[in-house]
Formats: C-alpha cells, sequence, structure tokens
C-alpha cells in the first residue's frame, strides 16, 4: 500500500505516582521505542510537585533506552537561578530538548497567575533563559482555541510570538480533534509573522470521559460528532478502543495530506491504541518493514534497511 513518507512523532508521558503506574509506564516506552519518537517528553506536575519523579523518569530513559528524552519545565515556585540550575542538571545529563511553560499557578488552574518572586515572569522569558545557556532545543505550547487564560485568540497568538522571539524552535499544540479549526490556526499563527513548525498535538480516547474532563479544563472543544459516536459505541471497552483508534488514525491521516511532517501524540502513559493507529496508518519502522516484504523480497531489503 502505498502511503506517504512517515511523519516524524514524538510522544508525551507524565512520571508516575506508584510502583503500578512505574511498571505501565515502562511497558509502554519499551513497546513505543521501535516507533523511533524524534523525542518522549516528560510532564512536570503544578507547582512543580512532580520535579523529582520527572527528572528520574528523564535519567532512567537515558540509562536504559536509545530515546531521546525532554523534559518539561515550568515557572512556577522557583527562582531564576533555581531554573537555570536545573537546566544545566539536565543539560550535563545529556538532555538536549526542554519543553517550557509557564505552569498552572500553585493556588490550582484557573486562578489568577503571580510569577515567583525572583522567577521568570512567564514562558517568553523561560525560553530566553534556556536559550542564554546554550545548546538545547526549546519547545513551547501552543493553543489552537487559545489559553484559558488569555485574553483573546489574538492576545495568545501574541503571546506564542513572544516565546519565539525568545527563541523557541517548534510549538506544540494543546490536543484538539477539529482539523479545520488547527488549520485556520496555523495560517494565523503564520499571519502573525510565526515561522517555526507547529506540532499538532493528537490524544488517542484511552476513556472518553476522561478526556471531556480534560478537554474542559484546558478548554478545548470536544465536537459533538464526537460525542455522537462514542455514545452509539456504548460501554464495550474494546469496541469503544476500536472507535478512538478509527478516529485518532483518521485525524493523523489527514494531517499528513494536508502536509503536517510532524506529529506529537499523548498517549496518557499506554501504548496500546498509539501502536494501533500507527499499525492501521502502516506507519513506522516495523509496519514499513511488513508493507515492504510484501511487495517483493528484493524491496523489502532496501526499504527496512532505510
Amino acid at each position: 500500500m502505498a502511503h506517504h513518507a512517515d511523519p516524524d512523532v514524538s510522544f508525551e508521558f507524565f512520571p508516575p505516582k506508584t510502583e503500578a503506574m512505574e511498571e505501565t509506564l515502562w511497558r509502554s516506552i519499551e513497546r513505543l521505542a521501535p516507533l523511533r519518537p524524534l523525542f518522549v517528553s516528560v510532564t512536570y506536575g503544578a507547582g512543580g510537585s512532580t520535579r523529582h519523579r520527572t527528572h528520574a523518569t528523564i535519567s532512567r530513559i537515558l540509562r536504559e533506552t536509545d530515546l531521546a528524552p525532554a523534559a518539561h519545565l515550568t515557572c512556577v515556585g522557583a527562582t531564576c537561578e533555581e531554573i537555570d540550575e536545573i537546566v544545566r542538571d539536565y543539560k550535563r545529563m545529556g538532555v538536549t530538548r526542554i519543553v517550557a511553560l509557564r505552569g498552572d499557578p500553585p493556588t490550582g488552574a484557573g486562578t489568577p497567575y503571580e510569577p515567583h518572586p525572583g522567577g521568570y515572569a512567564g514562558s517568553p522569558e523561560l525560553v530566553a533563559g534556556i536559550k542564554a545557556i546554550g545548546g538545547i532545543d526549546v519547545s513551547v505550547a501552543a493553543y489552537p482555541e487559545k489559553h484559558p487564560d488569555s485574553a483573546s485568540p489574538a492576545a495568545d497568538i501574541a503571546n506564542l510570538k513572544r516565546k519565539v522571539d525568545a527563541g523557541a524552535d517548534e510549538a506544540i499544540t494543546q490536543m484538539f480533534f477539529d482539523n479545520d479549526m488547527f488549520e485556520d490556526y496555523v495560517e494565523r499563527v503564520r499571519a502573525a509573522g510565526i515561522d517555526v513548525p507547529i506540532v499538532p498535538g493528537v490524544i488517542p480516547i484511552h476513556n472518553y470521559e476522561q478526556v471531556v474532563k480534560f478537554a474542559e479544563r484546558i478548554g478545548a472543544s470536544v465536537p459533538v460528532w464526537l460525542r455522537e459516536r462514542f455514545d452509539a459505541v456504548g460501554e464495550d471497552k474494546d469496541d469503544r478502543d476500536k472507535l478512538a483508534t478509527e478516529i485518532a488514525a483518521d485525524q493523523v491521516h489527514d494531517l499528513i495530506e494536508r502536509g503536517f511532517r510532524r506529529i506529537h501524540f499523548y498517549p496518557l502513559n499506554r501504548a496500546k491504541l498509539t501502536l494501533a493507529i500507527f499499525d492501521r496508518l502502516q506507519l513506522g519502522p516495523a509496519n514499513a518493514a511488513r508493507a515492504a516484504a510484501a511487495d517483493d523480497a528484493g524491496s523489502a531489503q532496501t526499504r527496512s534497511t532505510v
């Protein structure tokens, strides 16, 4: 089956809280590693609450895998000096990418954000600080439907421009389900003079209700058709997983057709649906080799070694 060259992908994980979650995460990392992501990012809890777990997860990825980890870092709860020290520490460990975020206020999402005294005022300043240390690529967040704290979509894009002007190398979007809306957002971003890659963020829906709650919190809309399709399949977990795979695979396929060559996945520390999406789209080295083997033995040799 002919298909486009595979997109470059990245995966986002969160640091595990319990031993059982730790096992799930490492099983997922092992299963997703063969898809050869550009990097895997590890998130950072509100108010810097998971800093040590984030650090531990990153150091284990560096120690035990060939994957390139990217550390999430926020401005919350630390002075500029403390944050710079964390950046230098990551750099010494061998981390070459940081995902720089403002972060939620320690008082909780939805409460007013107050910069830490002596800390970075926001993500543009954090990006500039990381870039001043040097030798690190920086990804930042983009919000196709604007950040809940932004006054307007235009103000939100202006803030993204400040992050890019400070040195950000790419912007990864919050999850979304409507590719037309995303493409319209990218056009507005380009019109604002922002030229870095805008990487679409795709979430495989492991748990529909959970994703809806998460979407509400971050100001992402859930289309009516999505709710209707999940209602129609009922409560059976396998049926829901099949539907989730189909929806995300269709979204990714359409993004590739529209020319987006970089996609960021939010697998929520589970591999199953992401693997199913790659399988369905025949993406990833294993699929390339399988497709090639089906063509003929001769070309299988050349394609699977590329």
